[in-house]
């Protein structure tokens, strides 16, 4: 480069290489050479779209994920990697505590928001939810540095859940997720996840689909008349 790029930018970019495939800082700085020129600037970095990434240096990044270049491009303007401000304290909770409720994960980069793209989220956070309550039970951090299958890596940080909401997921991590018998649900729009867990709340007291109910433990007969009530009472 020209002239050295402050620390900000230098985390910015690192950020978005880990949340790329195959992509160190290097061949993400190439890129942006191409897209930008160098030195990188805020500027040009707000400026940047998913379109330019894809098609700069030749279309070095044009196989990658939409999901993950969307990840990254957050990165590289400076959106989602702000500690300023932390999860809430968990919840205790002991295995058994809550009959009938289901384990949920929300990637979440910020607080307790559902902010995080599966391939980049910096956390999980953990909630155990059932038809009447539902705690926040733990917070994985996510470390994928020298990780050769991220997707398989970040799936397997919440195998014991049966749900996940994420802000973008792509194909193939949608694939690792399902094989662990997950259940992604795409929540673009974001926001609190407190208040998503509400509402899953609110589903499972009364109108849980049957895959749902199945992933609260109900055997088929207690499926069907759970069904059933949902139904009388519509």
């Amino acid at each position: 480069m020209a002239s050295p790029i402050s620390e900000d930018l230098a985390l910015r970019i690192g950020l978005a290489a880990r949340a790329l495939p195959d992509t160190d800082p290097a061949r993400l700085i190439r890129v942006l050479a191409a897209a930008i020129g160098l030195p990188p600037t805020a500027e040009k970095l707000a400026a940047l779209k998913v379109k330019d990434l894809r098609a700069a240096a030749d279309g070095e990044l044009g196989d990658i994920d939409i999901d993950a270049l969307k990840a990254a491009l957050a990165y590289l303007k400076g959106e989602g990697f702000s500690e300023s401000a932390p999860p809430p304290p968990l919840a205790p909770y002991t295995e058994g505590d809550m009959p009938g409720s289901i384990r949920v994960a929300c990637a979440s980069d910020t607080g307790e928001n559902l902010d995080g793209h599966f391939g980049a989220a910096r956390r999980f956070l953990i909630y155990q939810v059932s038809g009447t309550e539902c705690r926040l039970i733990d917070v994985r951090r996510v470390d994928d540095i020298g990780v050769e299958d991220r997707n398989a890596y970040r799936a397997g940080l919440i195998a014991d859940c049966q749900v996940l909401y994420v802000a973008s997921i792509g194909g193939p991590a949608t694939a690792k997720v399902i094989k662990l018998d997950i259940h992604p649900i795409k929540d673009a729009a974001g926001g609190s996840a407190r208040e998503r867990m509400v509402r899953l709340q609110e589903t499972l007291s009364h109108q849980a689909p049957p895959w749902l109910a199945k992933a609260m433990g109900l055997a088929p007969q207690e499926r069907i008349r759970f069904e059933r009530s949902c139904e009388e009472e519509a």
